[in-house]
């Protein structure tokens, strides 16, 4: 779980997570990966670039909520969370996910939970550079503890 200012690369977090759930269990029968990525527009508005800021402490502590959460769920499975901050252009990597387990409906579970809970508790606040003018995006709201929140992320992992 990481926080890093410089490019994300799926390629080291799937070979952490499968290297880990090799080591475990049933092994490993499927690894899966999420990586989100600047769009060139924003609910129609053209995009230049965006600017992502984290409160680093509270964001790794969030994110190791959500291993944890991830854990309690899925014994098997296995998930790495890599997040970027400073300055992205179009077609950056924002956010890297991987997850492995033995099977792969676990691994797209796990996976699709880790990104829902990210956007719901990870204290990172984008500020979006349009064409014509700028605006922050509306952080995160869940409370970590919200139980119906997590009960969300696992319904939209789930279905």
């Amino acid at each position: 779980m990481a926080i890093v200012s410089g490019p994300l690369s799926i390629e080291g977090l799937t070979a952490v997570v499968e290297r880990d759930a090799r080591a475990s269990g049933e092994g490993c029968g499927a690894v899966c990966a999420f990586v989100g990525v600047v769009r060139a527009t924003h609910q129609g508005r053209p995009v230049r670039y965006l600017e992502y800021e984290a409160y680093e402490p509270l964001a790794l502590r969030a994110l190791a909520r959500i291993d944890v959460e991830i854990a309690a769920e899925w014994p098997a499975g296995h998930v790495a969370i890599h997040h970027r901050v400073g300055r992205l252009a179009i077609g950056e990597a924002s956010v890297a996910i991987a997850a492995a387990s033995a099977h792969r409906a676990e691994a797209f579970q796990i996976c699709r939970y880790a990104i829902e809970r990210v956007k719901q508790i990870v204290p990172v606040w984008k500020h979006e550079f349009f064409e014509d003018g700028e605006a922050w995006v509306e952080g995160t709201l869940a409370d970590p503890d919200d139980a119906g929140a997590r009960q969300l992320a696992r319904d939209r992992a789930c279905a």
